[in-house]
């Protein structure tokens, strides 16, 4: 079963996150099938492509907690609402 996942990367004690779509059994910076967008906690930057999050959406991939509650901020839905891609 694929999941929806945050990937941690960056340095020590300055995180960036990839979103990626993992297989569920796989270890968290395992590899990985298909790369969505990244987010910055400092500095609350966040890119994504929302087609791609639609279509795994669609597909049946399921987020973690943590993905989830990213997708339910409002700036993420604005965000997504002004895209060309919904």
């Amino acid at each position: 079963m694929l999941r929806m996942r945050f990937q941690r990367k960056g340095r020590k004690r300055q995180p960036v996150y990839r979103l990626v779509i993992i297989e569920d059994a796989s270890r968290r910076n395992g590899r990985t099938v298909d790369e969505i967008g990244f987010y910055n906690p400092i500095t609350k930057n966040f890119q994504l492509s929302f087609e791609k999050v639609n279509q795994w959406l669609r597909i049946g991939v399921r987020p973690t907690e943590s993905v989830n509650s990213l997708l339910d901020r409002p700036e993420i839905f604005i965000a997504a609402l002004t895209s060309k891609f919904i």
